[in-house]
């Protein structure tokens, strides 16, 4: 059983708490948290040993009633990987814990590609972390455009990428980021940061984003444009992407016409918190024009990122290939809506 450790149990760490739960290979070995909370509380519950990941805030922790296992530093030093879920930045400084103790460890799209050996999306890139130390697990946007390009890249060629993306203003638990009435360019400027990220995945791609962010907290929404190598029927496009278990093609008889619908049916099929973890492809927005493709999806940014985040400590720890660790992840977790 890979050993692993789980810095920062937030909107991520505890998504991916559960789903290293939930794999046949992987074992817990225990989560951090910086302070006391309902999320702290939650972890006890669940039977997760919990962590300070500020040693001086140990007695936070006790006077909150939660009994600690001890400082980060022993969870890191007893893990065979670490997941870093902490907030953007946080990962950084926290490198240094990690290669202290010799511990290889993943981070999350917020920090810079230049801190690890490489960025990761399972689907496009999986062999490149094959053994690495430090491995960057791309953000939820970045994951959703690289599921779609992959495939597409395999099988007609990619000239140009053009995407806008739509973005929530903030997750629903994150209430700092409101009240919020607004539509911000964000940035103003283009391209938004996700071309470039995409392009720490496929390093010889032509990629141009732009970004907006909308009151809206359940999901971001892709309009892409892809003009391809050679001009293909739309119909040809919708059967590559059904054979991908990381995207969802919405049929047009769910009539699902937007996040909030789409949302509510995967708690409805009984997914964990209403999680999507795949990309949501509308099916009947494929379209073709000669060469130009063009589609609208929705990303679930608490949970796209998870099971990367599974994949990642496979092949950092270098025990499955991509296709059997994409399978073993798909079938822990269920996905497949």
């Amino acid at each position: 059983m890979i050993k692993v450790a789980i810095n920062g149990y937030g909107t991520i760490g505890k998504r991916v708490a559960d789903a290293v739960r939930a794999q046949p290979d992987m074992e817990v070995l225990g989560v951090a948290k910086t302070r006391p909370n309902f999320e702290a509380e939650t972890a006890i519950d669940k039977g997760f040993p919990l962590y300070a990941a500020i040693e001086e805030r140990e007695d936070q922790f006790a006077a909150a009633g939660l009994d600690i296992a001890g400082p980060v530093a022993e969870l890191v030093d007893a893990a065979d990987i670490v997941v870093d879920a902490t907030p953007s930045g946080i990962g950084a400084e926290n490198k240094s814990l990690y290669e202290e103790y010799d511990t290889p460890a993943l981070y999350q799209g917020g920090e810079d590609a230049e801190l690890v050996d490489t960025s990761f999306n399972a689907r496009s890139n999986f062999e490149d972390a094959v053994d690495a130390d430090h491995v960057r697990v791309v953000s939820c946007n970045t994951t959703g455009l690289s599921r779609v390009i992959a495939p597409l890249r395999e099988a007609f060629g990619v000239e140009k990428v053009r995407a806008t993306l739509v973005r929530r203003g903030g997750d629903p638990g994150q209430t700092s980021r409101g009240p919020i009435n607004d539509i911000l360019p964000d940035p103003v400027t283009i391209p938004s940061h996700h071309g470039p990220d995409v392009e720490t995945i496929f390093d010889d791609l032509d990629i141009d984003t732009l970004g907006m962010k909308v009151p809206a907290t359940l999901m971001h929404m892709h309009s892409l444009n892809v003009t391809l190598e050679e001009a293909v029927d739309a119909a040809e496009v919708r059967d590559l992407f059904a054979d991908e278990s990381r995207l969802f093609l919405i049929p047009e008889h769910m009539s699902i016409d937007g996040s909030g619908k789409l949302k509510e049916y995967a708690l409805d099929a009984g997914r964990p918190r209403g999680d999507i973890w795949e990309n949501a492809v509308w099916e009947e927005s494929i379209s073709t024009v000669g060469r130009d493709l063009y589609l609208f999806q929705g990303i679930h940014q608490e949970s796209d990122v998870v099971p990367e985040n599974v994949d990642a400590i496979r092949a950092v720890t270098g025990s499955a290939d991509a296709e059997e660790s994409i399978q073993t992840t798909n079938e822990a977790l269920g996905i497949g809506l």
